[in-house]
């Protein structure tokens, strides 16, 4: 094509500069040269086109390449991310199993209350109502009472059983009042403070709904004593029945 294009400008150029000697005696000059100058004018314009559109496809094709490449490294992203959320669902797959066995622990931890404490030694007179702390902690599954404080403390909501007992004294005037105290209401109580009979027990329970939270524990009631030793003759136990 380019060959054709050269050979015609050649001519062209030969046409339009006068030199018409090879078309022979007698031929009009005005009727052939305006057309084959046209011809070769838009023959040169073609080419001009044909470079332009060249060039623009080299263009395109060059920002196609490009778009490629940029696809490709999208492609790759796309793939480490895929590989990443794998990873991340893997893991989070594994934390969640985790927390299920942890709950399952702590679930049959906190279902599983019951304590007894002895007291194991006298206390009283106090000029105030006071909560025993039974210091001698014989059992305490759940962790639910606290010897420093006397209290027990509902971990889940649920039935609770709860008993005390009550030694008075061993000599002289018996002078024993106590109460069994679900957070500050008292429930059932154990008294003796007549008589001039030695070596008095006396104990009550009850069975009480608590909720997370609540709080239960002996009081000794103000200008009371209790009396007791190593033997443990004062005692306060409770357990869980069931949830609900």
């Amino acid at each position: 094509m380019e060959r054709a294009v050269l050979l015609l400008l050649l001519v062209s150029g030969s046409l339009c500069n006068g030199n018409y000697s090879h078309l022979g005696t007698g031929t009009s000059l005005a009727v052939c040269q305006p057309d084959t100058c046209a011809l070769l004018s838009e023959v040169a314009a073609m080419r001009e086109k044909m470079a332009a559109t060249t060039q623009t496809q080299s263009r395109l094709e060059q920002t196609l390449s490009t778009m490629m490449q940029k696809m490709a490294t999208v492609e790759a992203n796309m793939q480490s991310y895929r590989s990443q959320v794998e990873e991340l669902s893997m893991v989070n797959q594994a934390q969640e199993e985790q927390l299920k066995a942890l709950k399952d622990i702590t679930s049959a931890n906190t279902t599983k209350m019951a304590f007894t404490a002895a007291l194991g030694s006298s206390i009283g007179p106090f000029q105030q109502s006071t909560p025993v702390k039974y210091q001698s902690v014989l059992s305490n599954i759940g962790s639910g009472y606290n010897p420093s404080t006397g209290i027990f403390t509902a971990r889940v909501r649920g039935m609770y059983y709860f008993r005390f007992t009550m030694y008075n004294n061993n000599a002289g005037q018996p002078n024993s009042v106590v109460a069994l105290m679900m957070n500050s209401q008292r429930l059932v109580h154990t008294w003796d403070t007549a008589g001039s009979d030695n070596h008095d027990s006396a104990s009550n329970a009850a069975v009480v709904q608590l909720e997370p939270g609540d709080s239960m524990f002996v009081q000794l009631e103000e200008t009371r004593v209790l009396y007791d030793d190593a033997f443990n003759y004062n005692t306060f136990s409770g357990f869980l029945l069931f949830t609900l």
